[in-house]
């Protein structure tokens, strides 16, 4: 893993839509079935819309029914990071790019096998490069 990225609050609004920036930057959830994800079957890597990492492969994805992209398992166990999320009322854990802190989503224990593990995304904190498929799964 590289060194973390930082930046101002006004360098993330410049380089982010204001949906990504809410979502990745204050911690925001997009409505259940309107991501560009939630449906899509594409092969590829999923990364950071934030700083490009990395994060999960599209063979680990799922259809969970809850209406955001759900993934059984990162690329690689670095590249996310998880923090206890108490807000809402409810205990969670939060899923966060560990390049650059974005908020991702949660993770939950009631995933499919091999891991029982749901990593459920928002769309508007991933970008879909379909050229990648496979090759960052190694590094």
């Amino acid at each position: 893993m590289t060194e973390k990225i930082v930046k101002s609050d006004a360098e993330w609004r410049a380089q982010l839509t204001p949906e990504q920036y809410q979502v990745t930057r204050r911690k925001g959830t997009e409505r259940a079935f309107t991501g560009a994800y939630h449906a899509t079957k594409e092969p590829g890597v999923y990364r950071c819309v934030c700083c490009g990492e990395p994060l999960f492969d599209a063979a680990t994805k799922f259809e969970s029914g809850t209406g955001w992209p759900s993934f059984w398992q990162p690329i690689d166990e670095s590249a996310v990071a998880t923090e206890s999320d108490r807000s809402l009322f409810m205990r969670r854990t939060e899923a966060l790019c560990a390049h650059c802190d974005a908020h991702l989503g949660h993770v939950f224990p009631d995933g499919p096998k091999p891991t029982g593990l749901r990593y459920c995304l928002n769309s508007a904190a991933l970008t879909l490069d379909e050229t990648g498929a496979g090759e960052d799964a190694a590094e």
